[in-house]
């Protein structure tokens, strides 16, 4: 099997780098993340992305501590599910902390999200002077958000004097947020872009990205995350084909003209496909 064209690294406020494209492995089953990991990891991919709520932080893991490479060669995110009715303290989030280290297994993380801001409640602020503790300590390299919108994002900085290092949100053609892109370039956060291909389906059809795909003899998917790349966004696209986490990663050797990122742009229709985090409460 030939390799893949290196990853290359995006550096973020702290003065840490992260892979632009990683392998994400929401709504993948635990005892598929195993297999989906071992894959990616073996074609070439060095950023793993889970979360709590995802339920398959020992799958993950597992393949992590099976593959054989380097701890300091990987960078693996998981997400706090701050969902419960409880009152959020440090040492609530330490526990969460703790329990999502001891399913993957790990000593530390590379990157700690908070998963929504849930702003009707306000109290992602407490959690997020938690999460400067424990990169304070060492026991995060990164700390980050995801789901925020510029309000929440101006809170956390104003009362804590700490930006956040990611917010991944849900960016797509279909649903480029240059408003919020443009808010995180001005404050040196860096765009992470869940569901980049905006879970497949329509999009991936849409007779624009063919055009452009048949003339560079790429996928669609290829192509989408192609222009995800050139605006600059972090990516975590998943998929539990061997075919196609390949594939994915199979997007550094060519390049997306002028005509194709302004045809590309045409395709911004403002369509949420998630929930809006100005509204979603999660329970």
């Amino acid at each position: 099997m030939t390799s893949v064209s290196p990853v290359p690294d995006v550096t973020l406020n702290d003065g840490n780098t992260i892979p632009q494209l990683g392998f994400g492995v929401w709504q993948v089953p635990d005892d598929e993340s195993y297999t989906a990991v071992t894959s990616a990891l073996s074609i070439g991919y060095r950023s793993i992305d889970t979360a709590a709520i995802y339920g398959n932080e020992v799958g993950t893991g597992r393949a992590i501590a099976d593959s054989g490479i380097a701890r300091d060669e990987l960078f693996v995110t998981t997400k706090l599910w701050n969902g419960s009715g409880e009152t959020w303290t440090a040492d609530t989030v330490r526990r969460e902390f703790d329990a999502s280290l001891d399913r993957l297994g790990l000593d530390y993380l590379d990157l700690y999200l908070i998963h929504w801001p849930r702003a009707m409640r306000e109290d992602y602020v407490a959690i997020w002077r938690a999460f400067t503790e424990l990169r304070a300590e060492g026991r995060v390299r990164s700390i980050g958000v995801s789901n925020f919108q510029p309000a929440q994002l101006s809170r956390v900085i104003d009362e804590t004097s700490v930006v956040p290092a990611i917010n991944q949100i849900e960016v797509h053609p279909d649903f480029a947020q240059p408003q919020l892109r443009a808010f995180h370039a001005d404050h040196g956060i860096v765009t992470e872009a869940w569901s980049p291909l905006g879970q497949g389906g329509a999009l991936l059809d849409d007779p624009v990205l063919a055009r452009i795909a048949e003339k560079h003899q790429r996928s669609t998917a290829q192509v989408a995350l192609r222009w995800h790349l050139q605006l600059g966004n972090v990516i975590i696209p998943k998929s539990v084909t061997p075919y196609r986490i390949r594939q994915n990663i199979e997007v550094f050797d060519f390049e997306l003209d002028s005509e194709d990122l302004a045809a590309i742009a045409d395709l911004d229709a403002g369509n949420r496909l998630g929930p809006d985090p100005d509204e979603f409460d999660m329970g």
